[in-house]
């Protein structure tokens, strides 16, 4: 769920793979609106209503909807904002994210502003507890332009953006019990793992950055320890809270069978969370 860096190709570049070739014109519509849900930033809006949900859920967090509006409302404006603004520096490592942008500008433009009416509208129904930690997260993704050139420092900022953004909403609204470390700590490991892949993929060498002097392979490495520590987490939390498991879980799956390609980065290393969470809700509502 990286948020867009600057790109360059290496040898980690995912516009020359095979896979990410035109498919066959039968498949190509499916394709066409699959690229569109991941490229827009529809797919970083539905993990992180999927994820807020499921942390809603453990956490017996009142008006869940409110804040998994308000996280998916948030991570699509920050999303679609930053592809809109840095679309010739996305180019060389985007190429297939960034055509969708450059061909469909306006309507990219007019949902960030259907997003931000259903954030305002759902920020009325908040706390002013919420209310200042979404400005927080907000002042992340304002700065990011400037903050991003640090992998490791954005690795870092990123993924405790999105744990408030999801867990620190539901968190504040149920009354800040020691089980917000618990779910907390078991999306931290889950994001960690997934961001790290990103930056891999989103990879450019640059001074004073401590991944991008890493070898890929060390990196992957890495980011498969990272979801192992999540599902240690996961299982060594109380009963209640086990099934989120699932999300490190599946995330541990896609980096296990990582491919260098841009729509691998999309669909499978940002997908599996979104696979985790709806995962974790079955296993909450059997269990239930």
């Amino acid at each position: 769920m990286s948020l867009p860096t600057s790109h360059r190709p290496t040898q980690t570049a995912r516009s020359s793979k095979p896979s990410d070739s035109p498919p066959a014109p039968a498949g190509r519509l499916l394709v066409r609106v699959a690229d569109g849900f991941a490229f827009s930033g529809g797919l970083a809006a539905a993990v992180a209503a999927l994820l807020s949900g499921v942390s809603s859920q453990a956490l017996g967090a009142p008006a869940a909807t409110t804040w998994a509006v308000l996280a998916a409302s948030g991570a699509f404006i920050v999303y679609a904002l930053d592809r809109l603004r840095d679309i010739d520096r996305d180019l060389a490592g985007s190429p297939l994210r960034t055509a969708f942008v450059v061909r469909n500008r306006r309507p990219l433009t007019i949902s960030i502003g259907l997003a931000a009416i259903g954030l305002a509208a759902s920020l009325v129904q908040a706390s002013a507890s919420i209310v200042l930690l979404c400005v927080a997260i907000g002042g992340i993704g304002l700065f990011h332009r400037r903050l991003k050139e640090n992998t490791a420092l954005k690795t870092a900022y990123v993924s405790l953006a999105w744990v408030g953004a999801c867990a620190g909403m539901p968190w504040l609204a149920s009354g800040l019990g020691r089980a917000g470390f618990w779910v907390s700590g078991i999306l931290l490991a889950s994001l960690l793992a997934n961001l790290i892949a990103s930056n891999l993929q989103d990879h450019e060498p640059r001074a004073g950055s401590g991944f991008d002097r890493s070898d890929p392979a060390t990196i992957l490495w890495l980011a498969r320890g990272v979801t192992l520590a999540g599902i240690a987490i996961g299982l060594a939390a109380p009963a209640a809270f086990r099934p989120m498991v699932w999300i490190p879980v599946c995330e541990g799956v896609a980096l296990a069978a990582y491919r260098p390609t841009e729509r691998y980065g999309q669909f499978a290393i940002d997908g599996a969370l979104l696979i985790g969470a709806i995962a974790t809700m079955i296993n909450f509502a059997m269990a239930g």
